[in-house]
């Protein structure tokens, strides 16, 4: 009988540990990743100016003419001047989220209308419009009269603009923590909606009550809460279970990376790199921006298309976790058949 020579515990230990990246590929990955982490974040603020701003407009058309040409030479492109036949009209204009606010020229001077619920950002850039038709117009004062002001306790709008991350983020960690602490299955889906509705009325109840950065209705303001972090925390659900880990980071990518930076929550889609505004609309973390102003100061005008976007990932999420529940019945079918087939032989 021959005997195997003894087989060193050092090989054991050599042959059973996973292989791992060289360091020098690590580095280079935290470096990609930080640097996208810093493109995405400060790349929409740097390049944040207006453009093709709706603005309205009212006056006699010569004014009307002299003033457009004077905006465009000093800010091309800046504004979307719309005419409106009054002031009145531009106030509904402003109310119902068709433009920023206005110029109206009459017999007392121009008067500048802003909306700062619509967006701080835009208001004081229309405040600084308000100086140069001043100076444009020896003698006269150009007022400025705020028609949607932000609320009193929170005078620049910061509480909702900090609000954007809070929103991404519930819906990242709940699809994380569920995907790790619940069996896939409806249990996942119903902790998802759970969530989103008790989430939402912690975060309502916080930017209302506390910060007092939200105006209008408690509940309609938590409704569109809730929904924003259904659509993101479904969608990443559905995901992961489609894709598995990758699909999770990837969701969670996109929503971070593109859906933060890009709400326009900070200033407005207008002011955002052309076209990136109207993409980060498309995706949740834009349109419950742009729900939730339009719900807590301007009684819902406007809040149409941003709650179709939201039921739309929410329902795409929903798809997600179907198509992954078929696949896995169909795998699990697969393989019975395959344990029971030596039985039948």
């Amino acid at each position: 009988m021959t005997v195997e020579p003894p087989v060193l515990a050092t090989e054991n230990a050599v042959t059973d540990s996973p292989r791992r990246p060289p360091l020098a590929a690590v580095v280079t990955l935290l470096t990609v990743v930080l640097t996208v982490l810093l493109i995405a974040f400060a790349w929409p603020a740097t390049r944040s100016e207006p453009r093709d701003l709706p603005v309205a407009i009212v006056g006699p058309p010569a004014v009307v003419a002299q003033i457009t040409g004077a905006l465009e030479g000093a800010m091309p492109g800046a504004f979307e001047l719309l005419n409106q036949p009054d002031r009145a009209a531009a106030v509904a204009a402003i109310e119902n989220r068709e433009v920023y606010g206005a110029v109206v020229v009459g017999q007392q001077g121009p008067e500048v209308l802003t909306a700062s619920a619509a967006s701080p950002a835009v208001a004081q850039i229309l405040t600084q419009l308000a100086g140069r038709l001043s100076s444009q117009q020896p003698g006269t004062v150009a007022t400025v009269t705020d028609v949607v002001p932000v609320p009193a306790d929170d005078p620049r709008g910061a509480g909702l603009a900090a609000g954007a991350l809070p929103l991404v983020l519930g819906g990242i960690l709940a699809a994380a923590a569920l995907t790790q602490l619940v069996r896939p299955g409806a249990s996942r889906i119903l902790g998802a909606l759970a969530f989103s509705v008790t989430g939402a009325l912690a975060l309502t109840a916080v930017l209302q009550f506390w910060l007092g950065s939200l105006e209008g209705n408690y509940w309609a303001n938590a409704s569109v809460i809730a929904l924003s972090v259904a659509a993101t925390s479904v969608t990443l659900l559905g995901l992961e279970w489609l894709l598995g880990t990758a699909g999770l980071g990837l969701g969670a990518a996109i929503m971070m990376l593109l859906g933060n930076p890009l709400s326009g929550l900070a200033s407005s889609p207008e002011m955002l790199p052309t076209g990136w505004g109207a993409l980060g609309q498309l995706l949740p973390p834009g349109a419950a921006g742009t729900a939730l102003r339009s719900v807590a100061f301007f009684d819902g005008a406007g809040v149409g298309r941003p709650l179709l976007v939201l039921f739309a990932w929410l329902a795409a999420g929903l798809l997600l976790v179907g198509l992954a529940a078929v696949r896995n019945r169909s795998r699990s079918a697969a393989h019975a058949r395959r344990q029971a087939a030596p039985a039948t032989v």
